[in-house]
């Protein structure tokens, strides 16, 4: 019976985190196709960029610590408050700074409605993973899986279906916002219910179990905010000092970085709940064992990713140009030395995502807090530097950099917290 649980758990979870890795790839190129360069450089500032920044206020950076409360320090009531407050914020803060990049002239009316709606689109991601998070938490990671494979696929089919009938990001992006809605009743609230431990005092809350949790996640939240400014440092400059056109290049050049990151995500997933529980009881054997394994894939995936860029890179971007149409051609090819250089940011973040995770397992939040800190710090400075000397290719230097310093700050710190944490453990049971 947990074999057949765990089969479902990694299907589930592999579709799910699968389309959703497709999904912003699939929909950027699809805007960049159907509504030319301008639009599609919106959609992919407003999707991937600063809607992915917002979505993270929503998230919070909970799932780590949501997924490995194995002990239920707190309820589900209590993470549902939270997410409820995180997700306005999230419309709150999106709305100034539209409001105020509107009133300095720098966004047209336009770019800024469908910059909110795109923004909107990825708050009801961040309120789904409520769920999705439960579900893992409940040890039925499969009906989270589902909800999150059904809702994307949804919400991406009304989105480019929006998309070819109206020529018109606009209501592409109000199209698909709605289908978000829609699929997070049904397959997120609905469809979790039935499975998952979500009645009488799970569903309370209170005020001090709320402020608890609230400074429990408060490290984790700068972390992810932060670790998305860096991973997306170069994106930004890129927007500010060339442009909507050249913005969109480079985030259909970006898009295989965010699919490695995914999919090693999703191998990674279903492993947190099981290294905590393997913390918690001291085990270090089997900690050190999953830990390696998960090292190994990433390794892997990392060097087959690399191998294919150098072995077809040309040839894909290539056949991507004469799908894109008029006003692509060359850019893509002409830009391989970017895409590369992208590539491997995109499998040293991957590593980063592992030993990051671990430490959130160790419950270094503030470790992790001001190891991302620095990196915002010397992403701000390194990014618009770059960029601003060198263009997209600089942008794709800055980021392999950036990526490296990260890794090493992990690492040293993961190495210390783990020989602290089992020792404390050994003691214990001594």
């Amino acid at each position: 019976m947990q074999q057949d649980s765990r089969k479902k758990d990694f299907i589930w979870n592999m579709l799910g985190s699968l389309i959703y890795a497709l999904s912003s790839m699939v929909m950027a190129f699809f805007s960049a196709r159907m509504l030319g360069p301008e639009e599609g450089g919106i959609f992919g500032f407003g999707f991937s960029t600063f809607g992915q920044q917002m979505f993270i206020i929503s998230y919070f950076g909970l799932r780590p610590f949501h997924i490995t409360d194995v002990r239920r320090e707190f309820r589900f009531g209590d993470y549902r408050m939270l997410r409820r407050l995180t997700s306005s914020a999230a419309a709150v803060f999106s709305l100034v700074y539209l409001s105020l990049f509107f009133a300095l002239r720098e966004y047209s009316l336009y770019k800024a409605v469908c910059i909110f709606l795109l923004v909107a689109y990825k708050i009801m991601d961040g309120a789904g993973d409520l769920y999705e998070s439960e579900c893992q938490r409940d040890g039925k990671l499969y009906v989270g899986g589902q909800a999150l494979f059904f809702r994307t696929l949804l919400s991406m089919t009304v989105f480019m279906l929006a998309a070819a009938l109206t020529g018109s990001l606009l209501m592409a992006a109000a199209s698909g916002v709605a289908a978000q809605l829609l699929g997070y009743i049904i397959f997120d609230i609905r469809g979790s219910v039935r499975h998952i431990r979500l009645s009488g005092r799970e569903l309370e809350w209170n005020v001090s179990g709320l402020w608890k949790l609230y400074h429990s996640g408060l490290p984790l939240f700068f972390s992810a905010f932060l670790d998305f400014y860096v991973f997306s440092s170069a994106k930004y400059a890129i927007d500010w000092f060339l442009g909507d056109s050249q913005s969109g290049v480079f985030n259909i050049l970006f898009m295989p970085t965010n699919f490695i990151y995914l999919v090693a995500n999703f191998i990674i997933k279903p492993f947190m709940t099981e290294l905590a529980e393997d913390l918690e009881s001291g085990d270090r054997d089997a900690f050190s064992g999953t830990v390696r394994r998960l090292l190994l894939f990433i390794l892997g995936l990392s060097l087959l990713c690399l191998l294919g860029t150098l072995l077809l890179g040309k040839p894909v971007l290539h056949v991507l140009e004469l799908i894109l149409g008029e006003g692509y051609e060359g850019l893509l090819t002409g830009s391989f030395f970017t895409f590369f250089l992208i590539i491997c940011g995109g499998a040293i973040y991957a590593l980063n995502n592992l030993v990051y995770y671990i430490l959130i397992i160790l419950r270094r939040q503030r470790t992790v807090f001001f190891i991302y800190l620095f990196g915002a710090l010397l992403a701000f400075f390194i990014s618009r530097y770059m960029v601003g000397a060198y263009g997209m290719e600089g942008g794709a230097v800055s980021y392999v950099i950036l990526m490296l310093v990260m890794l090493a700050a992990f690492t040293a710190s993961a190495f210390r917290a783990l020989g602290g944490a089992f020792e404390r453990k050994d003691g214990t049971k001594g």
